[in-house]
């Protein structure tokens, strides 16, 4: 896919993206997210390839994935929207910032939330929780996952702003 902005710059800061003028451009090659999330990291333009993950109320699979080389990616993780206690902090957000993870996207819960706004990597998340989750290792990495009504495959080209998140078919 061509966009207006060159996605192979080497810089540690990923370029602006507008999911309004990508979707101008390339229209229905991208799928929208209608979930409405809310922007918690420094960063609120950031965008890369897709990493997938599947699990409710536990995070030690994120906890791995971060520790990881992100190499510019997005992680997706598929909480089930549960708002009763957090997947991501602002440690595991550090963690995952200095390995490379251009941004997470979390359907669940999120805390630390002032600590996350001071970091620059892209957060999105339903909410927040003080709770911590529980570390069982449950759940799935890099299946496809269906988030509002876009099948989002490992992979896939994500880009997410505040007006929202597009996901390449």
């Amino acid at each position: 896919m061509t966009t207006s902005f060159d996605s192979t710059s080497t810089s540690s800061v990923a370029p602006q993206v507008s999911t309004a003028d990508l979707y101008d451009e390339h229209g229905d090659t991208l799928q929208s997210v209608t979930t409405q999330f809310i922007s918690f990291g420094g960063r609120t333009s950031f965008h890369g390839p897709a990493r997938t993950l599947r699990s409710y109320e536990d995070n030690l699979l994120l906890k791995e994935l971060v520790a990881s080389d992100g190499a510019g990616g997005v992680l997706v993780a598929d909480g089930g929207g549960s708002l009763r206690c957090a997947l991501l902090g602002d440690n595991m957000a550090r963690r995952a910032l200095d390995n490379g993870w251009s941004g997470l996207v979390i359907l669940g819960a999120v805390r630390d939330r002032d600590q996350l706004a001071r970091l620059d990597i892209g957060v999105k998340a339903l909410g927040t929780n003080p709770r911590r989750s529980r570390k069982k290792g449950e759940g799935t990495v890099d299946d496809v996952v269906t988030i509002g009504e876009a099948e989002i495959r490992p992979g896939a080209h994500l880009y997410c702003d505040t007006d929202g998140i597009l996901v390449e078919r």
